[in-house]
């Protein structure tokens, strides 16, 4: 390897939202992050299906939208062909 080309790997703190700690080696001495092992829901076993319903109706509005043009655009086809 060449002389001071690689950076510094050094033992550092990973430490999560919940509070939880992880010990490991990266270039970085210390890293936050938003959600881990400990509080993930997918591995607690808690997971939760946030707005499931909001995004069906949301869905389901714009599909209504979507017919109503379509329908109004035949409704203006049928006019100039007659």
């Amino acid at each position: 390897m060449k002389a001071d080309l690689h950076p510094e790997y050094v033992e550092s703190t990973i430490r999560c939202a919940c509070g939880n700690e992880i010990k490991t080696r990266s270039t970085k001495p210390t890293m936050l992050i938003g959600i881990c092992n400990e509080c993930h829901p997918f591995y607690t076993g808690q997971q939760k299906f946030v707005d499931t319903a909001g995004r069906v109706d949301k869905f389901q509005q714009r599909m209504a939208k979507t017919k109503a043009a379509r329908e109004a655009a035949d409704k203006k086809r049928k006019k100039k062909s007659l």
